[in-house]
């Protein structure tokens, strides 16, 4: 982790991933976040993320360093190596998925993930301004006034298009498609419109230009992208979002919420117990 992501997260601040863990189950939130209670187990799907977000670092990051791709073996090589290593990080059971039964059959599936990117990458048109950029930016309340928390976010990718303008790409794993509406209504590029804007990357009013890259996580892999755009009327309401989940979580309201997560929650006998 580098100096300036490890001074990100030691300020007093709130994420994008802490916003969506207590909009979608609130007492989730107060197990992970509050109490720091260690999950039952870890999810296969969150190692084999990890491994292939390290890939598309490594790559970009070569990419925009000496102007070159990195040859296929070296990408899968990373793959492996942080698909192993974060595994031997936890000293819990891994929950394993049934498109992914085991060790081999996710590294398999990540290897054809990673060729397939390999070969349909494309940045004609586009520049490589930031890899892994960490930023941060005041909240405030619904009176404008400023709170003592920081929203704080990395940016997987920063581009710059041939007419000059930026484009905030996030790097995606799923086995299922994306609908336009999601992606459009997706609170983690609204979050870093807020972050650019905040950050003078953007005029106050201007649209951030968004996309996600997605490998899709299939027997035939697929690389898909898909575009969006977030303006300053998403921005506000991402604030005041923000604001009233802050609100909630210092007046320790934490209820349970059942849903599509569930199924790989760390959490599920805590919850039960609750």
């Amino acid at each position: 982790m580098s100096q300036a992501i490890q001074n990100l997260r030691n300020q007093l601040h709130i994420s994008h991933s802490q916003l969506f863990t207590y909009l979608n189950c609130s007492l989730k939130y107060w197990f992970a976040y509050v109490q720091k209670l260690p999950g039952a187990h870890s999810s296969i799907a969150l190692h084999f993320g990890k491994a292939v977000h390290a890939v598309l670092e490594a790559f970009y990051l070569a990419l925009k360093e000496t102007g070159a791709k990195l040859p296929l073996s070296e990408l899968e090589s990373v793959f492996e190596r942080s698909f192993y290593q974060s595994m031997q990080m936890v000293n819990v059971p891994i929950l394993y998925k049934k498109e992914m039964p085991d060790q081999a059959s996710a590294l398999k599936i990540g290897k054809n993930m990673v060729q397939v990117f390999h070969e349909e990458v494309n940045l004609d048109g586009h520049t490589i301004e930031a890899v892994e950029l960490p930023l941060s930016a005041q909240l405030y309340d619904h009176n404008s006034q400023p709170l003592d928390i920081q929203l704080i976010g990395i940016i997987d990718l920063l581009l710059r298009d041939s007419n000059g303008n930026l484009v905030v790409v996030d790097h995606k794993t799923s086995k299922q498609a994306k609908s336009q509406s999601a992606i459009d209504e997706d609170l983690q590029t609204t979050a870093y419109s807020y972050l650019l804007a905040a950050n003078r990357y953007v005029f106050p009013r201007a649209e951030v230009q968004a996309r996600f890259d997605v490998l899709r996580k299939l027997k035939t892999p697929k690389f898909e992208q898909y575009y969006t755009r977030r303006g300053p009327d998403s921005r506000k309401r991402f604030a005041r979002l923000s604001a009233t989940v802050l609100s909630g979580i210092e007046n320790r309201v934490f209820l349970p919420c059942r849903g599509w997560l569930c199924s790989d929650c760390e959490y599920g006998e805590a919850c039960q117990n609750w």
